[in-house]
């Protein structure tokens, strides 16, 4: 992904939608805009567009080597004189991995920032506040308030919040996190920064929350949809559950729902790969930040990696979606879940890598892939 030569001239980029025109108009872009995104549409009444990343290893396998290409370009934007303690948060499901990348790169120069994620699978500890996403799939969030007396505390005494998804549409979603903190008890915020791989809320959450608001992408736009009124609506399957399914999650294995200060890189320390062995790493719903450390170093080791995740948003075949597969969650909550443009046979060898027990992965997606189960145990 070459940066040397950043967009400044207006560019428009458009998809003719089943239920209607999707038209964007980039402003500036750090990367070539379509290396960084393209269009799908969602299987969704409430918003029938998505803009899909392909640096984020969600929706469409990205190299670890470009990922963090994008999480450090977006650190480096963050304002160095933030007041701190700063506090780090990633937005599930899709930007919890981005903000991971981002938490990193940023704590390389100061030691009084936390990384905590929104998550839809609360652990049976203490919550610290809710807010909503309105137009999404599954609109709820819940934030889980630290456990580690000290990560508590700087979390609490934050003076400047960075707040990580991976697009923003409206600031809707940031507008409506940054309040529930503050009815929350976060009294301390000086400085908000909004840090997103795709901008098109048009500078929405500073004209909402103030001057003290500051904005980092990667790309900066706007997008126009023009909707057909006559177009059948799509039949959503029911994704929106916020519970505790039939694996319970270990908070003494927590990588960011109950908040942390280091990222650790415990997932199957002794494997072993060959150099240019095609491997795919798969992260599973919230479970991608430490699956991502794997695939970032069996890289580093000279395999040909790609990383993915499956995911809990239903998306139709066409436009940035070549293939899907369809599969129960491996949280025993009874919904489905889904993994894009991974194709049998594509990979020699398929990591899925759960936090729950490799018995709550689906046999189905497991034979669909002839993939091998790691599950985080440290």
């Amino acid at each position: 992904m070459n940066s040397g030569n950043p967009l400044t001239d207006s560019k428009a980029l458009h998809a003719n939608l089943k239920r209607g025109r999707l038209v964007v108009e980039v402003n500036a872009s750090t990367f070539d805009p379509q290396a960084l995104f393209s269009f799908a549409e969602r299987r969704n009444p409430k918003r029938a567009f998505l803009f899909v990343s392909r640096v984020l290893g969600r929706h469409i396998p990205a190299r670890p080597s470009l990922m963090a290409d994008s999480f450090n370009a977006l650190a480096a934007h963050i304002p160095s004189d933030l007041p701190g303690p700063v506090l780090v948060i990633g937005m599930a499901e899709t930007a919890v991995g981005l903000g991971g990348g981002v938490h990193r790169a940023l704590s390389q120069t100061r030691d009084d920032s936390v990384y905590l994620v929104s998550t839809r699978h609360p652990t049976g500890s203490e919550l610290f506040a809710r807010f909503e996403e309105e137009h999404s799939h599954a609109s709820s969030h819940l934030l889980h308030l630290p456990q580690d007396p000290k990560t508590r505390e700087l979390m609490l005494t934050a003076r400047s919040l960075v707040l990580v998804d991976d697009e923003a549409s409206t600031g809707n979603t940031f507008i409506n996190l940054s309040k529930a903190l503050a009815e929350a008890g976060l009294s301390n915020i000086e400085r908000l920064v909004t840090v997103t791989l795709t901008d098109w809320s048009q500078d929405a959450v500073r004209k909402e929350l103030g001057q003290h608001v500051t904005s980092v992408s990667l790309l900066d736009g706007r997008y126009t949809f023009d909707e057909d009124p006559t177009a059948d609506l799509p039949e959503m399957p029911e994704v929106g559950s916020v519970a505790q399914g039939d694996w319970p999650l270990d908070a003494n294995r927590d990588w960011g729902r109950m908040g942390v200060r280091e990222h650790l890189d415990t997932l199957a320390p002794d494997l072993e790969v060959t150099p240019g062995e095609r491997i795919l790493v798969v992260g599973t719903s919230e479970f991608v930040w430490r699956p991502f450390l794997l695939a970032e170093r069996l890289e580093k080791a000279g395999a040909d990696v790609h990383f993915s995740s499956t995911s809990r948003s239903p998306i139709a075949l066409g436009h940035a979606i070549d293939h899907a597969l369809s599969f129960s969650d491996n949280y025993g909550l009874g919904i489905p879940n889904f993994l894009y443009n991974v194709a049998p046979g594509q990979f020699d060898r398929v990591l899925i890598c759960s936090e729950t027990p490799a018995a709550a992965v689906d046999p189905a997606l497991i034979s669909a892939l002839n993939a091998q189960v790691i599950v985080d145990d440290k």
